[in-house]
This record gives C-alpha cells, structure tokens and sequence, in this order.
C-alpha cells in the first residue's frame, strides 16, 4: 500500500519532467539553461530546534512538563516558480518521551533516535495571495510544506515495575516500509541576497505504532502500545534555520514579483510620454473632439457628440437631443421637436411607447427575487429619459409577467414585486409618481399562450414570457 502511494505522490513531478522533455523539441521555444535564467533558484538551507512526541502512548508532554528532545536538518531546495519550490530534506534527531502504564506499574521513560529522508513540496503562500498591482518590495513570506520520506529509528523504553531486567529496545532501519508524511509551515525573512532565515515548525506522521518505543506490535509486552487509540505515533518539530541562495543573480526566485518587469516598462512608458498632448490644437467647446477634426467648434455644453463632434439628433428632426423634448419622435424646431395635434400627438405617444419597451425588453432581475441586476441599469435610465418627455396628463402602467411555471399565487406576487421594482426605480430617475403606476399580472399575461404548461414550450419561449413592459393606461 504504501508502495503504491509513493507511486502517486511521484506522478505529477514525472510529468513535469515529461512535459519539459518535450517542450524542448520545439524549436521556437527558448531552451532553460544557465544563460537564460534571470534569477537565483537553488538554495542549502541548514537548521535545528526541538522535536516532540506528539500523538503517541509515550508522549513529550507528560506530568504537566515538556521533555525536550532536539533535531537538526539540512536540506537542498529548488524554486520552480515564484510560487513553488521543491525540497530534499535529510534530518536526524531524539525525542524523550514517558507514560504511565497503570496505576501499579512505574512511569515508563525512554528516547526514539531518528533519521529523516524526504521529499517536501514548498508552496510560498504570500506570493499567491499578493496583489498583481503591488510594486513594494516585501521581506516577509509565509510557505506551507507537505511531502513524504522515509524514516528509520532506534527507540528504548524503561520502565522498573515491569522492564526491571532488560530494557525494551526497538530499530527500525530506513526501507519501504518506513513511508511516512510530513508537512507544516515556515515564516521566511530576507536577511539579504546571500541569506533568508526561517521560522519552521514540521509535523511527522510516521504511520507505526512502534515509532514511540511503547513495543513491536499493538498488543505486545508490556502493553504499552494500548495507551493510545491511535494507530500512528506522530512527531513535532520546531527549527530556527538559515538559508543559502546560490548564484550569480541578484534576487532569489522565491522573493520575485513576476510583474515587476511589466511594472518597470510602465514606469518608463508613462514618463515617455508624460507630455505628451492629444489635442495640439485644444478643444474649444470641450466636447472631447480635438479641434483638428472638430466639425462643430460650437457644440453646447453638455450635448451628446458623435466622432467629429456634431451634436447628436436621435429623430433627425433639426433640434438636438439636449434641447429637444421629444427626443425619438420628429417634431418642428418651435414646438421644441415635439410634434403639434391630438392625432399627432396620440402617434407619438404610441410611438415613444415602443420605444420604451425596446429599452424595458430583456430586463434582468436576481433569480427569484425583485432586485433589479445593475446590468440593466443603462436601459433604465434611456426608458426613463424617453418617459419625462411624455408630457403630464398622460397615464402609463409597468406590467409585470411570468410564465406559467410555479402556483400563480407566487407568480403573480413576483410579477408584483418586480413591477414596483422597475417603477421605484423610474421614479428615482425624476419621472413623475403622479403618471405612472405598476401592475403585476403573473402568469395571467403570457407572451406566447401555448407554454401553459411550460413544458410545452423551448425555454426561449418561457424566457420571452418572464417580462416587464410599458403600456398607456
């Protein structure tokens, strides 16, 4: 089992290698070599501290006191990406560990002797979790670490009341056999571009009942491997350590900004061009049309232009849009673009009336709720532009519809609420309470009559039936 572990643990770091392999036959990729790299990514890191018994039947914390063990470790490292580095780690250290048996047996008292062989993966978490738009130089980084290695040891036990004679002594030599995982996290400081230095603390589980000396199997003399429910004896470590950065480079990957050369260019670009004048000539009417192409210099303040600077004139009808009352529908310069006559003035109405609902058609709200998504804002805002210019004594109704899934009870409060909703929102654009009202139809209303049940009907047509539209009342 554990063989087949280690296999899968190996099989991502295969095929990176696997990955690289080919990349390289393509002749348009920049070969990696020592002349293209711009950055140190090799480092020996060396360090100790205290190792624990952790989660065992002998433990390190026992009566209240903690029973110092100690550890030292070196280690080569190699930063893939600013992000991600590897590690080969070799350790050795001693726990001290005790326990009491039972009530009649002494306290039992021994050491585990170990040697670590491992693997660990280096994920620097400050560099993920650092902003893209960061360009201060940092000194601190936090890194997470999980592997797997081998672990051989040798342990004693002693305990007087029942190992009077002999004490219980245990090896376990590096093999297959001795698979274990280990992780933890480090806080890095960047002395300088030699030298980091870590705070680190590891957690071993080394997957053996006997790692604490408490015997060679669970149920084995003198019975000490039954203290604990756990099948695993597991070890902590806390280490102070240094680290090397090897190269000829100024920075280490592991402290990179990998935008730091974008930011540069930036930096460079915006002074280049820091004088840079669009329009040589200026705007006079400051209508955001250099006056080079300007083919209205006179343009009132506040209108709408086009790219040459022309006043905008939605209806054609010779008054632009800022002085013109009804701005969709043509009308004569002296009745401000509006056009003059009841049946006139009827066609118009009904003519601004469509053109409101191509503006009010595809209104988004929440997924059954009334809240109005901020998307369908600008639609809004161009409905209700059209409305103010409707003139007072006119009536006009926002409808709400749903189509026929759900109890028309529901429907018809949702139809309700999402109609409220549109016309509050009008009303906060500066259309008149006095001329509009909302009704909510549910699925009483439906744009396409055959989708009751909705499951005659393909979904765009249950869609179309779920709308709010704009009538005169």
């Amino acid at each position: 089992m554990k063989k087949k572990l280690l296999f899968f643990f190996l099989l991502p770091f295969l095929g990176y290698t696997q990955t690289n392999e080919n990349s390289s036959a393509d002749s348009k990729t920049k070969p990696f070599n020592n002349e293209s790299r711009l950055f140190k990514d090799w480092s020996i890191s060396v360090g100790g501290g205290g190792a624990f018994m952790a989660n065992a039947d002998l433990t390190s914390f026992y009566g209240g006191k903690v029973n110092w063990g100690w550890n030292g470790y070196v280690s080569l490292d190699k930063q893939i990406t600013h992000t991600f580095g590897a590690s080969l780690l070799y350790m050795r250290g001693e726990t001290k560990q005790k326990a009491k048996l039972n009530d009649q047996a002494g306290v039992g008292h021994g050491y585990t002797k170990f040697d670590q062989i491992a693997l660990l993966g280096d994920v620097n978490f400050s560099n993920i979790m650092r902003r893209v738009d960061n360009r201060s130089s940092f000194k601190w980084a936090l890194h997470g670490y999980l592997g797997i290695g081998f672990i051989g040891y040798k342990t004693y036990l002693q305990d007087n009341a029942v190992l009077s004679k002999y004490p219980l002594y245990i090896e376990q030599k590096l093999g297959i056999n001795t698979f274990n995982y280990i992780g933890g996290l480090g806080l890095k400081y960047n002395v300088s571009k030699l030298i980091d230095v870590e705070l680190r603390t590891l957690y071993i589980i080394s997957g053996d009942e006997e790692f604490d000396g408490g015997g060679w199997t669970r149920e084995a003399a003198p019975g000490y491997n039954l203290i604990n429910d756990s099948y695993t004896d597991n070890a902590w470590l806390v280490n102070l350590g240094i680290s090397f950065k090897l190269g000829k480079h100024q920075n280490h990957l592991r402290w990179v900004d990998p935008l730091q050369d974008a930011y540069a260019k930036t930096a460079a670009l915006e002074q280049q061009f820091a004088d840079f004048k669009v329009c040589e000539k200026g705007d006079v009417d400051n209508d955001g049309v250099c006056d080079d192409w300007d083919r209205q210099l006179d343009t009132p303040a506040g209108a709408r232009v086009d790219g040459a600077g022309v006043a905008l004139d939605a209806d054609l009808d010779g008054v632009i849009d800022l002085n013109d009352k009804c701005v969709t529908v043509p009308g004569p310069v002296e009745n401000e673009g509006c056009p003059t006559g009841k049946t006139t003035a009827a066609a118009s109405s009904q003519a601004a009336i469509e053109e409101i609902n191509k503006f009010f058609n595809g209104i988004e709200f929440e997924l059954n709720k009334d809240v109005i998504r901020p998307k369908s804002f600008q639609d809004l805002d161009q409905a209700a532009d059209i409305i103010k210019t409707l003139g007072a004594g006119e009536s006009f109704v926002v409808v709400g519809a749903t189509d026929s899934r759900g109890s028309a009870a529901h429907n018809k409060k949702l139809s309700q609420a999402r109609a409220n909703a549109v016309l509050t929102y009008l009303v906060s654009k500066g259309v008149s309470s006095s001329t509009i009202s909302a009704e909510g139809r549910g699925k009483e209303d439906l744009k396409y009559t055959e989708c009751d049940p909705a499951t005659k009907c393909p979904e765009w047509k249950n869609e179309a039936n779920r709308r709010v539209y704009f009538i005169a009342k």
